[in-house]
């Protein structure tokens, strides 16, 4: 079996899915770098810091990876955390992404990775909205430095911050290390994707048993987001369910409201990932942020037409 030089990172910080899926590959043989966001940092799609905002943390990191007053960015602190393979940044999810590869892998292998994971996310990622979220944003910018990678995407009923060890976690594991497993064996020992390609997984909320489907980002949204003028007076049932559960009070002020969309799916979105997470697991191409360079024909015709006109 070919043995993979992987990094995984994300955009919720130390998790139970993360420590589970390190687990799980490193048991596979494989080996791993795991570079995380220091906080959860959910939603925050392709966005950067030009500098981590100051040389030591003013907070402890999520699940105590990492104490107040800890270095801005180095190895995990929290005692039976693999040691010397979980690292954390006190930035946003592409930057821990870009110490992963270049920091890490460079210090460890003296090149990037064969691959990057990138999850899996306590929440799916399906439809258009995966244009906001930080786990498929570390999977563009892993694509656009040439390296595969993939989105994984588990329920929310995934996250254990008590003890980083919820029995979902370790059969998202499995599943995962089933799909990198696969992926090795029919590479062989060349590209594990075709250049620019990457995956997005979703998970069902409850996977036990569900087969794997190939689907598709589609048109159906699994979300609606509305811009509200208050988000007291008209948040959604879901928005105030989620500032409940995390002890939120929501602001007397403007924002955004998101609830699940209820409208049914038409015939021809039936392979949209936002309806077949539901019951299987959706498997979606996709790819970096820009068009390849087989479109190009289409920018030669627009460039025509103008030097026609």
């Amino acid at each position: 079996m070919r043995i993979a030089r992987i990094v995984i990172s994300n955009d919720d910080g130390l998790t139970s899915n993360i420590l589970a899926l390190y687990n799980a590959l490193k048991a596979a043989g494989h080996d791993v770098i795991v570079s995380v966001p220091c906080q959860n940092q959910s939603g925050t799609g392709t966005s950067l810091n030009q500098g981590l905002p100051a040389p030591t943390l003013a907070q402890a990191c999520r699940c105590g990876s990492a104490a107040a007053g800890a270095p801005s960015a180095g190895p995990m602190q929290r005692e039976g955390i693999g040691a010397g393979d979980f690292f954390y940044v006190e930035g946003t999810p592409v930057m821990a992404v870009l110490y992963g590869i270049d920091v890490l892998a460079q210090g460890r292998w003296g090149k990037p990775p064969d691959l990057v994971l990138s999850g899996p996310n306590e929440g799916q990622n399906v439809g258009s909205i995966i244009v906001n979220s930080g786990t498929v944003s570390v999977v563009q910018m892993a694509l656009a430095r040439g390296i595969a990678a993939i989105a994984l995407s588990a329920g929310a009923n995934s996250a254990d911050d008590a003890t980083l060890a919820n029995p979902l976690s370790k059969l998202i594991a499995t599943l995962s290390v089933q799909l990198v497993r696969s992926l090795l064996a029919h590479a062989g020992q060349g590209k594990i994707l075709p250049a620019g390609l990457g995956l997005n997984v979703n998970f069902p909320d409850n996977p036990e048993g569900a087969a794997w489907k190939a689907a598709v980002v589609g048109s159906y949204s699994a979300y609606d987001f509305v811009f509200v003028p208050d988000m007291q007076a008209s948040a959604s049932p879901m928005v105030r369910q989620l500032a409940h559960e995390h002890g939120l009070t929501l602001p007397n002020a403007p924002g955004l409201s998101v609830q699940m969309n209820d409208a049914p799916p038409l015939p021809s979105q039936q392979n949209d990932e936002s309806v077949v997470y539901k019951t299987a697991i959706a498997v979606s191409p996709i790819q970096a942020g820009y068009a390849p360079a087989a479109m190009q024909d289409i920018a030669a015709r627009v460039v025509q037409g103008l030097d026609e006109g």
